[in-house]
């Protein structure tokens, strides 16, 4: 992309990974955002002084379009963006920033998407390759966007991708040597419109792959059967299921993860010596393992890095015991679907923080879960009174508004007993109170250890 205009959109920290590997490989880069009270001068500061970068803030016309080739758009724009009809009647290809790094970057691709468990299949998948190979990085949805590290791949190298709807969205010859779909619930509909839009655009990670190529895919999933069984030869299919045997694939019995192939049915690894919680848990190590397999990596090498595996930052994260009381970081839990699991996770009886920006989700499903497991309901944000009302409607009354975390966690502390857990596990995404779910997590973290 030497000598090329390029336009990035979004001045967060994808936009400026992808402005740097732009600038890195001899291109000039138009930074453009639409929020006008950005300091122009803050972003200049982290590029070089003879960086050929120019900032553009506020409404995008043709005329800031004079020259541009090409539009790098980051992963948290809509598409049905203003400006991005400004891109198309200029015709401007668009591409996003997972597509750029494709385009650069070299070595082997994993790459692992599904509404729920990807940031903990994406760290486990990379601690196996770590294990394995010399070379490897882990990024994308996990906190390290794609194009930091495309430039510094080779060809021995492994890249562990955590990848969105939105970012797939944008891909166009984006291959993965290796893909993964953990499972495809109600989530972002908000953006992406209808449950079928949304299904189409997980299942596009494997539009480019060939028989070479594999895609691992939970068997579970009745959309995800039907499209794996439908798939032929192209790419080639990994099941893994934690409630069905398999002719072939890794399944759970009882408490064994099992892997049949070949005719044979190999009992591999007692769930009962893993870190990880819970059934989900169970299901995206069976996921990592069958891509570790698909990778050549060995059976024992496999087994011994899932065993030692922690849960990562705001998954089910255990943060202290205070008076008898266990406290667990589920920020992450951006959806019913996911604060379900967690919700399923627990050793007890439960009193839950949940609540924040609405996304347009339905509670039903996951305040079905609370029956002998939540005592009492805390909620914060936006959506507090959609899911009260949601609650009382399923027969559930104890219910209790905090203005923010600090308040939400000592009312938790107040009516919970020695032997209870207090969950932070929102079922809703962070914006409006915070900046992100790592933001939330940590300040419930700082709230509890502050008690």
């Amino acid at each position: 992309m030497s000598d090329q205009k390029v336009l990035v959109a979004g001045a967060g920290k994808s936009g400026i990974a992808a402005a740097k590997l732009l600038l890195a490989l001899g291109g000039e880069v138009v930074l453009y955002d639409s929020n006008d009270r950005i300091d122009p001068n803050k972003l200049k500061a982290r590029f070089d002084e003879d960086a050929k970068i120019t900032f553009l803030l506020g409404q995008l016309s043709r005329t800031g379009l004079v020259g541009v080739e090409l539009a790098i758009i980051s992963p948290g724009i809509a598409l049905d963006a203003p400006f991005v009809s400004v891109l198309d009647e200029a015709k401007v290809p668009i591409w996003g920033e997972v597509q750029l790094a494709y385009h650069v970057a070299k070595g082997k691709l994993i790459a692992i998407t599904g509404t729920n468990g990807k940031t903990t299949t994406t760290a486990l998948t990379g601690e196996i390759m770590k294990a394995w190979f010399e070379e490897v990085f882990v990024v994308g949805n996990i906190g390290i966007p794609c194009t930091q590290t495309a430039l510094e791949t080779t060809e021995r190298s492994v890249t562990v991708a955590e990848v969105s709807s939105f970012q797939l969205e944008t891909i166009m010859d984006y291959r993965p040597d290796v893909s993964a779909i953990l499972n495809i619930t109600p989530d972002h509909l908000n953006r992406h419109g209808t449950m079928e839009n949304y299904i189409e655009i997980k299942e596009r990670i494997t539009a480019n792959q060939t028989e070479k190529d594999c895609v691992v895919l939970n068997y579970d999933d009745p959309v995800l059967r039907e499209f794996g069984e439908d798939r032929g030869k192209k790419p080639q299919v990994f099941f893994f299921s934690s409630r069905h045997p398999l002719k072939e694939g890794l399944y759970l019995d009882n408490m064994q993860i099992v892997f049949a192939h070949g005719g044979s049915k190999e009992p591999v690894l007692d769930v009962r010596a893993m870190q990880l919680l819970g059934r989900h848990n169970y299901e995206n190590a069976m996921a990592a393992m069958a891509i570790a397999l698909r990778m050549g990596v060995p059976m024992e090498v496999i087994c011994k890095v899932v065993k030692g595996f922690k849960a990562v930052e705001h998954r089910i994260e255990f943060v202290l015991e205070r008076a008898g009381v266990k406290y667990y970081n589920d920020s992450k839990g951006t959806n019913p679907d996911a604060a379900i699991q967690a919700i399923r996770a627990m050793p007890g009886p439960t009193v839950l923080i949940a609540g924040g920006y609405d996304k347009q989700s339905e509670y039903d499903t996951w305040i079905e879960e609370f029956a002998g497991k939540v005592k009492y309901l805390v909620l914060i944000g936006q959506t507090r009174d959609k899911i009260a009302e949601c609650a009382r409607a399923h027969g559930f009354n104890e219910i209790m508004y905090a203005e923010d975390m600090e308040e939400a966690v000592h009312v938790c502390a107040a009516y919970a007993d020695a032997g209870d857990n207090v969950l932070l596990s929102p079922a809703c995404a962070s914006w409006g109170m915070f900046d992100n779910y790592e933001q939330r997590g940590r300040i419930f973290k700082e709230c509890v250890r502050g008690l």
